[in-house]
């Protein structure tokens, strides 16, 4: 065992979660995804387009706070890890930082006549600090629950279901809500707004209701300095860091160009909507598919092999233009039918790495360990944002003043497609072979339990 300040077991759910249970946890997905959508995809637009900001000082502002935000996602995982209240570590950060989370995401969605950079920097920056404070325990909250390798796939199927199916609601309340009450992506935020506002502390409730506290296999703790060279010595987790930014780097330029690329490429802004639609429903039907294709092979096969059939399928929208929506139609379903695996199977193997760090340190730090990978992904996208939106501006696309020259399009379609395929290609070469599969998780929870006396 490493060396550190040794701790009592701690006591916890041991057994694996029940069905309901596992639906209980997974609710604050479903408005947690109502409110990302909105904030990645159709924020930057808005504030663009509509709110009258030039488009390189939203990428300004947006990369300036996910860069904050990022920086506090380690000190809120170090603290979570060592949060000890009777109502549970992971728990009460999740019924405390869920009402703040809504209350900011309600002002980024609904900006007051006459707000500016200084207003989305305030409260996106606030948002994206509660949503740190929520996301990474609740993740963490996640990774423990189950303590099986497939029972972990089960988890994160209902979690990310559940994130599908909210990502579902916010695109039928952007088309729904603008037909009823009119003034266009206004009112869809607006309802959005409220939407969030109201469910994210519900669903936060009942998960603190009804889902159990995990046990804390901790049974030493590590000093910061020593906790960090762990880290890093742990050789699965600096492979799946790695893939895992290049992958999201991949998915971050697509997100945040999405309704560029669909109303400015092809000229077919009023199917933006079902588009994304088709692509997330397509997303939630795979996801059985790729649980059991998981469970049959390995996590990390079955993950790599999605994004081999979204990298062949999507490489065909580098070359799309005006009256092509229907091919991209059919680049949505395959690439849809891909994205289950995606959103699932990287948040199962996570747990299995950090298991390889509790087995070697003695203690169990999911909380950290998400919040890197949280990093990780906010990273990625603000990359996305930082490279992407001043590339433009430079290409000559610009549509706060209606200015889109061919080479400003043929610049968005590269960005929006060939550079993704070509990062998720290299995602691939890192895990095809990861070391991880079941036998070997088996064998790490076994020298886990045996620490504890179990």
């Amino acid at each position: 065992m490493s060396g550190g300040a040794p701790v009592a077991a701690k006591t916890g759910q041991t057994a694996e979660p029940s069905r309901g249970q596992i639906l209980a946890y997974a609710a604050p997905a479903l408005p947690l995804a109502a409110l990302a959508l909105p904030f990645y995809v159709l924020v930057p637009e808005f504030y663009a387009r509509s709110v009258g900001l030039p488009i390189a000082t939203v990428g300004a502002v947006l990369l300036a706070v996910r860069i904050f935000d990022a920086l506090t996602d380690p000190l809120i995982g170090l603290i979570a890890d060592r949060t000890r209240v009777r109502f549970g570590r992971r728990r009460i950060w999740v019924a405390v930082a869920a009402p703040v989370t809504a209350g900011a995401a309600v002002m980024v969605f609904l900006p007051p006549a006459g707000a500016g950079a200084l207003h989305l920097l305030l409260w996106a920056g606030l948002m994206s600090l509660a949503w740190t404070a929520l996301a990474v325990p609740y993740f963490a909250w996640g990774a423990e629950l189950s303590t099986s390798y497939a029972g972990r796939s089960r988890v994160v199927a209902a979690r990310e279901t559940l994130t599908v199916l909210g990502t579902v609601v916010a695109l039928l309340a952007q088309a729904i809500i603008p037909a009823w009450w009119g003034a266009g992506q206004a009112s869809a935020l607006a309802g959005l707004a409220v939407l969030v506002g109201l469910t994210l502390p519900a669903a936060a409730a009942l998960a603190v209701a009804a889902a159990p506290e995990p046990a804390d296999r901790s049974v030493t703790r590590l000093a910061v300095r020593e906790g960090a060279v762990q880290m890093l010595a742990n050789r699965p987790f600096r492979r799946l860091l790695a893939a895992f930014f290049l992958n999201g780097l991949a998915n971050g330029f697509p997100a945040t160009l999405f309704l560029f690329y669909v109303g400015d490429r092809l000229g077919a802004a009023a199917y933006a909507g079902p588009l994304l639609l088709v692509y997330f429903l397509c997303g939630v039907a795979g996801i059985p598919a790729w649980l059991a294709l998981a469970q049959r092979t390995s996590k990390h096969r079955a993950w790599s092999l999605a994004m081999l059939i979204a990298c062949a399928a999507f490489v065909t929208a580098a070359f799309l233009g005006p009256g092509d929506a229907g091919i991209f139609l059919v680049v949505c379903v395959i690439t849809g039918l891909t994205l289950g695996a995606d959103l699932m199977l990287p948040g199962a193997i996570q747990a299995d790495v950090i298991d390889v760090d509790t087995a070697a340190t003695g203690e169990q730090r999911s909380g950290l360990y998400l919040a890197v990978w949280s990093l990780a992904t906010k990273a990625a996208l603000a990359v996305a944002v930082g490279i992407a939106f001043p590339v433009l501006s430079w290409a000559g696309f610009d549509p706060a003043q209606g200015a889109a020259s061919e080479r400003g399009l043929m610049t968005l379609a590269m960005l929006y497609a060939a550079v993704p395929v070509a990062l998720k290609l290299a995602a691939i070469t890192l895990m095809w072979r990861f070391p991880l599969d079941a036998a070997e998780q088996a064998r790490l929870h076994a020298t886990i339990d045996s620490r504890r006396g179990a």
